[in-house]
């Protein structure tokens, strides 16, 4: 089933590039698409930069479809005790409102420009 796309999630995935510079974080070549670690459907991690790495079609599918290398690698990306402070904000339910979602906004533009220089 495809999720639908909010706005901010065409913004973080823009600023998961940039972070990356555009380039796979698992195997080094040319990425095309943001892999979050919990689903887009645990809203509380939705746009969570602890949550999110930029890779290539191959490797997404590589990580989505091997969980345990999934889990290795983001756990040695992020290190343990972020990794598992990531894990608890994803059990925590969220329904964001229209001003939530503002705030949420606002942030990813400040941490874009941030990168862009």
């Amino acid at each position: 089933m495809k999720i639908k796309l909010d706005p901010l999630d065409i913004l973080f995935s823009k600023l998961v590039r940039l972070r990356a510079n555009g380039i796979c974080e698992y195997c080094g070549k040319v990425g095309s698409q943001t892999s979050h670690f919990h689903s887009r459907r645990k809203r509380s991690v939705r746009w969570d930069l602890d949550n999110a790495c930029w890779t290539d079609f191959s490797c997404h599918r590589y990580l989505d479809e091997h969980p345990n290398k999934h889990c290795e690698f983001f756990k040695k990306r992020l290190g343990s005790e972020r990794f598992e402070e990531l894990n608890i904000r994803a059990e925590i339910l969220v329904k964001y409102s229209k001003s939530d979602k503002e705030k949420i906004k606002a942030d990813l533009k400040v941490k874009l420009k941030l990168l862009e220089g």
